[in-house]
């Protein structure tokens, strides 16, 4: 993609400063040209790439080099904001000379407090991260007045080489900018996304607690996981196929619902000429549209809730709504709705089985609602996908043991005439069409080893099956 010559520098001197990589470059250039007018600061930002602090800098570092460039063709000179007076990205790696774009580079600036700053407790920060994604880490917890501490294929222990108790509140509130933290002031918890250029990108939570403001950080891989990568049957992507309806992830938290969501989403990125919407809090994979168009919306930073990007979405001609959680009765109400109206809408719910899903789903919706309700449900439910990440016999890795339940005109008999206890039996019996009950997957696991029977009797239905 070919961009305007203003936009291109500003690309450029951003993977210079090294604030971003090529990669983002390329990613976010993919998504500006693909919705066209937009802006590539404004992708950026979108994208979770650059804070808006950052880009204030480098658009002061790109007027400085037109600057020089008009001075250098005899054009008037230009007053420019000083030197000294612009602040500094933090650095993410190795300082570069910045003479192959003709600009000085700008000093400190210890003014910008709600910045992601350029030293001390952002650079600890960062180190953190580096650190934990080094190790694999799949969390990274800071909790006030404890030592770092890492999960690693589902076991939290300290982070190796940092010792003591790190001032987590400081770490915590000066990485974040100045919406987030009024966020974070008037709420007492935030969800947001957070990059470190040449690491990665993270979903962070922070929140208050009685000793004080605890944070935990989740690696996101660059792009989009794979089925096989997750270790979960290719059989998951017939998924993919349904044009309408209501298909869901669920599991515990920690269990890999968001990376299986990812991964679907990919494959009808890469088969359908789609309109995707997604909305998520925070966006974690970032989607470059291939042979759909996939738009990520941020809640709290490009809509208000899930509910008002749902009522939203069904006035921007999609073809597929994906929504990150399914977390109170409107955005389940919302998704029900739009499943109805001929989109297929793909959702997480925190859950641990596919029976209870679709209690919970019921079960939220009042008394004199629940005839209506089952009958919605019973329609347009296709699929639910319930899975627990587990670790391997020798602890070297988790993986995915899981439950299929795909709807057929028996099941949803049984939702609509309250008789959803039942469903297990047609889950014993129906493998042949692609059902798998949640003991048949830990049993086959451990039937090949893979893992030990005591985690399978902790995640089991029917523990006789495991003694």
């Amino acid at each position: 993609m070919n961009l305007p010559p203003d936009q291109a520098l500003l690309g450029r001197l951003a993977v210079h400063y090294k604030l971003i990589s090529p990669d983002q470059l390329n990613a976010a250039m993919r998504h500006a040209g693909q919705q066209g007018t937009i802006k590539l600061a404004d992708v950026l930002r979108h994208l979770g790439f650059l804070t808006p602090k950052q880009l204030e800098w480098l658009f002061s570092a790109q007027q400085q080099y037109l600057a020089k460039q008009r001075a250098a063709q005899g054009s008037a000179a230009i007053e420019l904001t000083p030197t000294s007076a612009l602040p500094r990205p933090a650095p993410t790696a190795p300082e570069v000379s910045p003479t192959a774009v003709g600009v000085s580079r700008p000093a400190a600036s210890p003014t910008l407090s709600t910045a992601r700053p350029a030293a001390g407790t952002a650079g600890a920060l960062q180190r953190i991260l580096a650190r934990a994604v080094q190790l694999k880490a799949s969390d990274v917890h800071l909790h006030s007045g404890s030592p770092i501490q890492v999960r690693i294929h589902g076991k939290l222990r300290p982070l190796e080489g940092e010792t003591g108790s790190p001032d987590t509140e400081k770490i915590l509130l000066e990485v974040l900018t100045a919406e987030q933290r009024k966020h974070f002031e008037e709420n007492h918890d935030l969800d947001f996304a957070y990059s470190v250029s040449g690491v990665g990108r993270f979903r962070g939570n922070i929140y208050r607690q009685q000793r004080g403001i605890d944070g935990v950080f989740r690696p996101i891989p660059p792009s989009p996981p794979t089925l096989e990568e997750l270790g979960l049957p290719q059989s998951l992507g017939r998924l993919t196929d349904f044009h309408q309806g209501l298909v869901l992830v669920t599991g515990p938290a920690g269990c890999g619902k968001s990376s299986t969501m990812a991964a679907l989403v990919n494959l009808i990125n890469e088969q359908r000429p789609d309109h995707v919407i997604t909305v998520e809090d925070p966006i974690e994979y970032v989607h470059a549209s291939k042979r759909a168009v996939i738009n990520q919306r941020q809640v709290l930073t490009q809509t208000a809730s899930f509910g008002a990007a749902l009522r939203a979405a069904l006035r921007e001609d999609p073809d597929v709504i994906v929504i990150g959680e399914l977390r109170d009765l409107e955005t389940i109400s919302l998704a029900i709705s739009a499943a109805e109206t001929g989109h297929l809408v793909m959702a997480t719910l925190h859950t641990n089985n596919t029976i209870r899903t679709v209690n919970r789903i019921l079960d939220v919706f009042p008394p004199k609602q629940q005839s209506q309700i089952r009958a919605m449900v019973s329609e347009s439910l296709r699929a639910i996908v319930s899975q627990r990440l587990l670790p391997t016999a020798d602890g070297s890795r988790r993986v995915p043991a899981i439950e299929i339940l795909l709807v057929k005109p028996a099941i949803s008999n049984l939702i609509r005439e309250q008789k959803t206890f039942q469903i297990r039996s047609i889950l014993q019996t129906a493998r042949s069409e692609g059902m798998v009950l949640l003991d048949d997957s830990l049993a086959e696991l451990v039937k090949a080893g893979t893992i030990s029977k005591e985690v399978a009797r902790r995640q089991c239905e029917d523990i006789k099956r495991f003694l």
